[in-house]
């Protein structure tokens, strides 16, 4: 089995190992029985090396089996943020100013979210003893400076942009005043091509609408015959960044207890395509089937694949920030995935602003927006609660605006009616006031599978 290759050219930089995922860049027909034909864009994944570099033996989307050409396919990619140190968020003119006066350097700049138009930036620019602000209107997925002739994918490309040349500015933009703290990024839609994530819409067929989420619709769909779900960017102008930076965390995770992302289509509305999970939501699930259908064993397994699952996020230090029941998603064979990434972030870190559920978070992260895979484990414990009371909203009786007093307090859930004492001791150590003093998801893990190796 041969074929012909370009001596000059390197048909990957490394070995390919068992499991790896790669994406095609030509249709390749097959010439002999063992050949696993394909066309361009198919996602494969890699069985096993064989003693000819050039050659895998590989699998399709439906389990096929057979050899594949290297020089064909290529590996996908993780997308990963670009930095964006200039960039500081929501603060405002009068704060934009103050921090440029301190330096009073010729082209000092930074970039913050637009006080008056909500979903815009401002350009915020130290030139001859003052400040001049520019609007940076997002519209169409695109970003311009208001009055300006150019249109840029992201605010990285903006910015380099108007720092090779002012083009219309007051000044060339010199020197960035980074932000203390945080460290936010932007994503590159070129990344997700690059990296072979990027679908056709001709290749995707939309069925039924089978939910709403924070940044658009869900669908079940159909893509090269099966199952998927489609996630639908509703406001392009506002959220395109933040949908995007949800789907360049999932390029980079691979755990059979996490929903898989299978690719993006980009355009006019863009879409993230994941595993079909088909019996929805674990809320939904535990709510609609109760003690009747939903045994001991089905507890401890769908609380034993959330903890692997936040156990491989933990290891990558990756905190999910949404840890509950509503953000678990179950599949055909009954087993249970963590799903939406939209607020999760490398590293234990502060956020400015938005909103969390009360119920489930920590509050040393309600209260000064600490986050970090020890806030997560509290999430899981309420999460193990809403599992073991087959569905029931937490802290019931509780006024919302005063769960937070009566934790601080030392107020704890009971444990629900059959819930085993292993289960509601875990409960109880991820909700200690001291973050130190949770298990990690790890020590979690282990103590589960136990359980699950002694339940029936």
């Amino acid at each position: 089995m041969t074929m012909p290759m370009d001596q000059n050219h390197q048909q990957h930089q490394e070995a390919w190992s068992r499991g790896t995922q790669v994406v095609a860049n030509y249709n390749f027909e097959g010439s002999s029985p063992d050949d696993l034909p394909f066309k361009k864009g198919d996602v494969l994944t890699i069985v096993q090396p064989t003693k000819d570099p050039n050659w895998y033996k590989g699998k399709n989307e439906s389990g096929k089996e057979g050899m594949v050409p290297a020089t064909y396919v290529q590996k996908r990619k993780e997308v990963h943020l670009q930095a964006m140190p200039w960039y500081h968020g929501k603060i405002s003119r009068e704060e934009a100013e103050a921090l440029l006066n301190d330096f009073r350097e010729e082209g000092d700049f930074l970039v913050r979210d637009s006080v008056h138009f909500q979903g815009d930036y401002t350009l915020s620019i130290y030139f001859e003893g003052m400040v001049d602000h520019y609007r940076i209107i997002a519209k169409h997925n695109k970003l311009e400076v208001d009055g300006g002739d150019c249109l840029f994918d992201n605010l990285i490309q903006l910015v380099e942009h108007y720092q090779n040349d002012a083009d219309g500015l007051c000044t060339k933009l010199i020197r960035a005043l980074p932000k203390k703290g945080d460290s936010f990024g932007a994503v590159r839609i070129q990344d997700f091509e690059a990296g072979g994530w990027v679908i056709q819409k001709k290749d995707l067929q939309e069925i039924e609408l089978i939910g709403r989420g924070e940044f658009g619709d869900v669908y079940k769909g159909l893509y090269k015959n099966q199952f998927v779900a489609v996630k639908q960017l509703k406001d392009q102008d506002r959220a395109a960044q933040a949908f995007l930076k949800e789907a360049s965390v999932m390029t980079s995770l691979r755990h059979p207890n996490l929903v898989q992302l299978i690719g993006v289509v980009l355009g006019d509305t863009i879409r993230l395509v994941t595993e079909f999970m088909g019996k929805g939501n674990l809320v939904e699930y535990l709510r609609s089937r109760g003690r009747s259908v939903i045994q001991k064993k089905d507890q401890i397994d769908f609380a034993t694949d959330t903890c692997a699952a936040m156990e491989y996020l933990e290891s990558k230090k990756l905190v999910h920030r949404d840890l509950a029941a509503r953000n678990i998603l179950i599949n055909e064979n009954n087993t249970a995935k963590v799903s939406d990434f939209g607020l999760a972030k490398y590293g234990d870190y502060s956020t400015e602003g938005g909103k969390f559920p009360i119920k489930w978070t920590a509050p040393e992260a309600l209260k000064n927006n600490n986050f970090s895979n020890k806030s997560d484990m509290w999430s899981y414990g309420i999460l193990l609660w809403e599992l073991y009371s087959f569905g029931r909203v937490p802290y019931p009786r509780i006024p919302l605006a005063d769960v937070v007093m009566h934790v601080e307090k030392g107020y704890r859930m009971e444990a629900p009616e059959g819930c085993p004492k292993q289960i509601y001791s875990l409960m109880l150590r991820a909700w200690n006031l001291n973050p130190a003093e949770r298990p990690t998801f790890k020590e979690a893990l282990q103590e589960l599978q136990n359980l699950r190796s002694t339940t029936v």
